[in-house]
C-alpha cells in the first residue's frame, strides 16, 4: 500500500491584470488537483497533494509562488483524525 499523500488547500491572492495568466500557470503545476475562484480576501483556493510536507513546501514556495501574478499564499494542511 502506498504511503498516504499530504493534502492541502492553498489560498491565493492574485495581482490585478495577471489573473488569467497566473491561473493557467497554477493549473499546470504538478500536484495541483483543483482550483476554485472565490470572493473575499483571497481570489482562489487550490487543492494540492504531495508525497510529504517537504514536497508540499516545494510545490507552494518553489512553484506556485514563483508564478507571475501570484501576490500571496496561505497554505492550510488538511488534518486527519
Amino acid at each position: 500500500m502506498p504511503p498516504p499523500m499530504v493534502h492541502a488547500y492553498v489560498l491565493i491572492r492574485l495581482s490585478p491584470g495577471f489573473e488569467e495568466a497566473a491561473l493557467q500557470g497554477i493549473r499546470a503545476v504538478p500536484g495541483v488537483a483543483d482550483i476554485v475562484l472565490v470572493f473575499g480576501g483571497w481570489d482562489a483556493v487550490v487543492t494540492a497533494e504531495a508525497k510529504n510536507l517537504g514536497a508540499l513546501s516545494r510545490l507552494v514556495i518553489g512553484q506556485i509562488r514563483g508564478i507571475q501574478g501570484v501576490q500571496a499564499t496561505e497554505t492550510l494542511v488538511a488534518a486527519e483524525f
